[in-house]
């Protein structure tokens, strides 16, 4: 078997999302700008050791007024927690390209287990000669196990946001040399 090699995710091929039910009718997407994230793995990925970081002050949703409501105290803290990070605890090989990812999420100082499905989108070089991998990450988490607990109620008693948030993530590495 070959020595592990280092990957490096390639921000500008790469996207980090997030999604939210609001008023339990619509789904409300953002998306963090600036992000690394580096992984130490053998040509098939089987023996993956992940490290992940978003910066929190790069949070859009495409409404100024919410982002700025997403970093204040209510939700993230940017201010006291600049980032939220993933360290992989362990990689399960459920297929020729499907993975489950487990590891510690780190949110607003608050560190819990959780574990994505991956799933491998192939390797190939690129016109550069650099070798690229791809993948797409998806899992779910409950804000409020994070400390992310503001809550509203709508006039009919619904809830404004809902605990439970999707993460997506579709991200290309590149091999190091």
């Amino acid at each position: 078997m070959a020595t592990p090699a280092k990957w490096v995710i390639d921000p500008t091929h790469s996207e980090v999302q997030f999604k939210v039910k609001h008023l339990v009718i619509t789904t409300v997407t953002g998306q963090f700008g600036q992000f690394s994230g580096e992984a130490t793995a053998s040509d098939d990925f089987s023996d993956a050791q992940v490290h992940f970081e978003a910066e929190i002050n790069s949070i859009s949703t495409n409404n100024e007024a919410r982002d700025g409501h997403l970093k204040s105290e209510d939700f993230f803290a940017a201010e006291q927690h600049p980032k939220l990070s993933f360290v992989s605890t362990g990689i399960t090989k459920k297929g020729d390209e499907e993975f489950v990812l487990q590891g510690d999420m780190t949110i607003r100082g608050v560190t819990k287990p959780v574990s994505f499905d991956v799933e491998y989108g192939g390797t190939v070089v690129d016109p550069y000669g650099q070798t690229k991998a791809g993948f797409e990450v998806k899992g779910k988490i409950n804000r409020k196990d994070y400390g992310l607990t503001w809550s509203a109620v709508t006039e009919a008693g619904g809830a404004v946001v809902s605990d439970e948030v999707r993460l997506i993530a579709n991200v290309q590495f590149v091999k190091q040399a």
